[in-house]
Order: C-alpha cells, then structure tokens, then sequence
C-alpha cells in the first residue's frame, strides 16, 4: 500500500498526458457568437447548435433573416425575435443548425452585399457544423421575408423548403422612400410580377404566413405569391391569421406541423446524368469557360469550387429560359 501511494502522484501525472479522443471532446452548443470577414467587413453573427450535435452526422441547417427592427451589429439582437425565441420555447421541435446572421441598420436584405452576406454565413457554418446541403432551409420574417424571397429567386434549387413569414417582393411604400435603392429592385405593382417571381422560385414547396391585418407589410403580398406558386405547380401552403396583425411569426414559429413539415422536405441525391454534367463543368472550370451548355443540372445550385488565379471560388449556377447554366462568381476566401 505504501509503494501504491508513493507511485499514485506518478500516475496521476503521467494519465494527463494521455491525449483524450476526439469522440470524448464536450462541443460548444447552444447560441454561438460567430463573425465572418466578407468585403473586407467583419460581420457578427450567431449560430445555434443543438445540445445533442456531433461531427459523426450530418445535420439540417436553417438559415433564418430576421426584421427591420432587429439590425444592427451586435450580432445578438436577430436572436430576440422570430426562429431566436422559438428555440428557446421547445428546442426539441428544432434539432437542427440555425444560422442568423445580422443586417446593418442601414440597409436591407435585399440589398447588396447583404444578399450574398447570409449566403456566405449560410457556407461557412455549413462547414463548421456538418450541415446536410440536401437539407437546406431558408426562413424570413416581414424584412427578412422579402429576403427570403429575394435568395429563393437569386439560389433557385438551393433550397428545400421556404418558410415565409408576413414578407413579399414588393417592400412597403416607406421603404422604398428610405432607400432608393430598394425602390430600383422593387417590380412593377402588376400580377405579371409575381408570376414572373415565382416562376423564379421554381417549385421549392413553401410555406406562407401572414396577419390579415397586417399594417406594415400589406397581406396581399402573400396572397399573391401563394396563388403565383399555385400556379406554377409548386406544392406551397398559406396560413393567413384572422384578426393577425403584423408579428404573425410568433403564431407562425410555433405552429406544431410546421417544422416536421419543413424537415420532411429534401433536395434528393443529384441523379447520374446530373452527377456527370456537374463533373463536366467542374472540368470546364479549370478552362475558365464562364458559360456552359446543359441540361437541367441536379446539383442543386452549386455546381462546384474552382481554384483559379491562385484563389477558391464560390461558383453558382442559374438554370436559363434557353438552358444555359449563368455562372456568378464570389469570392469566399484569398
């Protein structure tokens, strides 16, 4: 007993240096502080996580666009309202990765680089946090609706499932007077553009919510839009609340068919011919050809990363009217 006490010390020492496995390693969960560096801008934003997340699956990723009334730079405040509040109420009913990024007071979701910036939250924590790209969701409230819409038709395919909340495409009046800028991307006030917004969209199955009396954002922008999916043959619901004003999303969030409807939706394996035209332009890449011809691609949006001039970049793909394939380059990192 004497020798064990003697070498106790020696063991307890020599046991630290043991490295621990990787499995064993506690994660950070919860509301995650995160920035990313975009234009040479440092932007705060959050992440929630569930308590139960490990490296060893991947996981549902939901990338949500909060209102006007929560910019700013704090990158905390887009937490308080919406999707934030609703984790918090049942964390149970939301296991999956929530991205939140934060608009500057300034401007909004629609405007550049503020569209691209939540994209390129979106990739980052797809990174960081193992997320599924077949189980790609996209959620906005009133501000953050427009937005939604707005990423649904600049990313068609990249989606599962839409989830708007009391938003459209055309902003309200006192918006468009606030920002000129906005006004210059807001369509014209005809059916035509939302038949053509839609058709946009494609046939993402989504689903619409809003207060039929709505002061801010008028319920017609959701009227509309529903009956324009209809119409195209996309699988869309509308929830209008009687009596609703315009803070719908907190019906909306906590509606108890709503995220096992949304995490049902998938994007589905790309097929064979898909995976070879998405290879043939990976190769086209490397030529820097900007256009490519083909069919309809099944890489869901994202056709592929090129390393070109020394630099990774994003490449994203638009299906054309005449079947070409519009290539839009970002920057992601030097």
């Amino acid at each position: 007993m004497a020798v064990f006490s003697r070498l106790l010390p020696l063991l307890l020492f020599f046991g630290l240096l043991i490295p621990i496995p990787a499995e064993a390693k506690k994660h950070d969960t919860g509301f995650l502080d995160r920035t990313i560096s975009f234009q040479a801008v440092n932007y705060k934003y959050q992440v929630f996580v569930p308590e139960d997340w490990t490296p060893h699956q991947k996981w549902p990723i939901i990338l949500a666009l909060h209102g006007a009334g929560e910019r700013g730079d704090d990158g905390v405040l887009q937490t308080d309202v919406g999707i934030g509040t609703a984790i918090r109420t049942n964390r149970s009913a939301i296991r999956a990765i929530v991205v939140m990024p934060q608009c500057p007071k300034h401007l909004w979701w629609m405007l550049a680089p503020m569209d691209d910036l939540a994209m390129s939250t979106l990739e980052q924590a797809t990174k960081e946090f193992h997320g599924d790209a077949q189980h790609i969701y996209l959620t906005g409230l009133s501000m953050g609706g427009f937005g939604a819409w707005h990423l649904a038709e600049k990313y068609p395919g990249r989606f599962a499932a839409l989830v708007v909340i009391c938003g459209g495409i055309r902003p309200p009046a006192a918006a468009r007077k606030a920002y000129p800028e906005l006004a210059k991307l807001t369509p014209p006030d005809l059916p035509k553009s939302y038949s053509e917004a839609a058709e946009r969209v494609g046939k993402t199955p989504v689903w619409i919510f809003h207060g039929a009396d709505d002061d801010i954002v008028p319920v017609t922008e959701s009227r509309r839009m529903y009956e324009a999916m209809k119409r195209i043959g996309a699988e869309v619901l509308y929830t209008e609340y009687p009596g609703g004003t315009h803070a719908s999303w907190e019906r909306a969030y906590d509606e108890p068919k709503l995220f096992p409807w949304l995490f049902s939706k998938s994007l589905g394996a790309p097929s064979k011919t898909a995976q070879t035209e998405c290879q043939s332009i990976r190769r086209n890449l490397a030529g820097r050809q900007l256009t490519i011809s083909g069919a309809e691609v099944g890489c869901q949006g994202e056709v592929g990363v090129a390393l070109l001039y020394g630099r990774w970049l994003s490449v994203e793909a638009t299906r054309k009217s005449n079947m070409q394939l519009r290539l839009l380059w970002s920057t992601i990192w030097a």
